[in-house]
């Protein structure tokens, strides 16, 4: 079993929670509408964790993993802006509460996406990035995920030094794989 995310109703569902009055609120709604939808495949038992990844800080709640797909929710209190990474995986940014802002190489005006807006980096691409304040997301991505991997936790091993949070982030990462391939998952 490969892919089983559909990214259309993925936009949806994240659109669904936009403008709601917590961010509490608009997770427990999109966590429900995740779980009936994707039945079996959506973890609302993981911690959120800090992730530093491309110069950026922010923090994850991962919702499923597998070698093909995740889903996590991502975002930061107090903004923060680095580099996209550049990995084979597509991404999309299901925008939830806040202001994200990209631009690409030769790109001179940022592009800005608000909530209910989807920010896509496809495979093979990079994006500068930033949140100027706050912003809560649902992320998507589909591809090799065990290649990306280098990329989200490279600057917790070489700046950081949080083994904390590598430990974490393994850890949570490595079960939810392992759960998705006993499904017949890949």
């Amino acid at each position: 079993m490969g892919a089983i995310f559909d990214v259309d109703n993925l936009h949806a569902i994240a659109k669904s929670a936009v403008g709601l009055d917590t961010k509490e609120a608009a997770f427990a709604q999109i966590l429900a509408e995740l779980k009936g939808e994707y039945r079996g495949h959506i973890r609302d038992d993981v911690p959120w964790v800090f992730n530093n990844a491309g110069g950026a800080m922010g923090q994850m709640k991962l919702l499923h993993a597998s070698l093909s797909e995740y889903l996590i929710f991502f975002g930061t209190p107090i903004g923060t802006e680095g580099h996209s990474g550049r990995y084979a995986s597509a991404v999309w940014d299901f925008i939830i509460d806040g202001e994200v802002w990209c631009y690409e190489e030769g790109q001179f005006e940022r592009s800005v996406y608000q909530p209910g807006d989807v920010a896509y980096l496809a495979g093979g691409r990079a994006k500068g990035y930033a949140i100027p304040n706050a912003a809560f997301m649902l992320e998507y991505a589909r591809g090799p995920i065990p290649a990306m991997l280098p990329f989200g936790i490279g600057d917790a091993i070489f700046s950081t030094l949080d083994a904390r949070t590598i430990g974490k982030t393994a850890l949570y990462y490595t079960r939810l794989v392992v759960g998705e391939l006993l499904k017949g998952k890949v």
